[in-house]
């Protein structure tokens, strides 16, 4: 480029000497025109450059973001592959869980089934003697608490003051109770004995603790020897004074105090063992 611009300003040196005036001008005005173009062509060719410098880094950002899309793609895929994996143990820890859940509810149904039982003998039970016993006398209470049945007998129907000695009226009334209990072999009868809390003492009685199982053990006596019923189910306790049913203070208070409980329940130890077997089940 260079040489052909050499050769044009010699051919116009020379034009000065032997050619015209309009030679010259035409001949200076070519050279503008290459020379423009040649200026052209280097603003283009820098363009070219700039544009392909352009175009070979969005080359090579499309290559870096086309690895990380490839690297992201194999991620998911395994992320996919550990979501099957886990939506397949979820799923099978889910019916385990319901298949438990299944086992308790059928083992506390089963639960509840004893309970009514339970609850339905135990009315029974009540229907039964209040019908053997009577429910009109005032010294006889027969009602249902915490799920057995109790029944309560004053003390002046049972023994004279300050005696442990049965009376014969009691033995009629023991002998109805006696009854009930016979037509339930799978029941205990607790008897407890219960005293004011006057002191006594004597030559056969220590304290109020003594009269209360001496009362105590001569109803299980009567019930076992003269009623028939099997000293199994039997189980004679002295409480003394200490769980009145009234203030003891009155005299009127103190007859409620005096008092000899007979409590009718199942088998504790039985009923108890089922239900321990069952919620050790359950815990598993």
């Amino acid at each position: 480029m260079r040489k052909s611009i050499l050769v044009l300003s010699a051919l116009a040196l020379t034009a000065t000497s032997c050619v015209s005036k309009k030679k010259f001008a035409e001949l200076e005005a070519k050279n503008k025109e290459t020379q423009d173009l040649l200026n052209t062509a280097t603003v283009k060719l820098n363009s070219c450059l700039e544009e392909k410098s352009g175009l070979n880094a969005s080359l090579a950002a499309l290559q870096n973001e086309n690895e990380n899309l490839k690297k992201n793609n194999s991620d998911l895929i395994n992320s996919s592959k550990e979501m099957t994996v886990l939506t397949t143990k979820g799923a099978q820890n889910l019916e385990k869980s319901l298949e438990s859940l299944r086992e308790k509810d059928l083992k506390i149904s089963r639960l509840q089934d004893a309970l009514t039982k339970k609850d339905s003998v135990t009315l029974a039970l009540v229907t039964s003697l209040k019908r053997e016993v009577g429910i009109d006398d005032p010294d006889i209470n027969i009602n249902v608490e915490k799920g057995v049945v109790m029944i309560s007998i004053a003390d002046n129907l049972l023994f004279k003051s300050g005696s442990y000695d049965v009376s014969d009226r009691a033995k009629g009334v023991l002998g109805k109770v006696a009854k009930v209990i016979n037509s339930k072999p799978d029941f205990e009868c607790m008897v407890e004995g219960h005293t004011d809390n006057v002191p006594i003492k004597n030559a056969v009685l220590l304290d109020n603790w003594d009269l209360s199982v001496k009362r105590s053990t001569s109803i299980v006596r009567v019930l076992q020897n003269d009623l028939g019923v099997n000293p199994k189910q039997l189980i004679p306790a002295g409480r003394s004074s200490y769980i009145p049913l009234a203030e003891n203070d009155t005299p009127e208070n103190r007859a409620k105090n005096r008092r000899t409980r007979i409590i009718i329940m199942p088998k504790i130890d039985q009923f108890y063992d089922m239900i321990e077997k069952e919620m050790k089940t359950m815990s598993k």
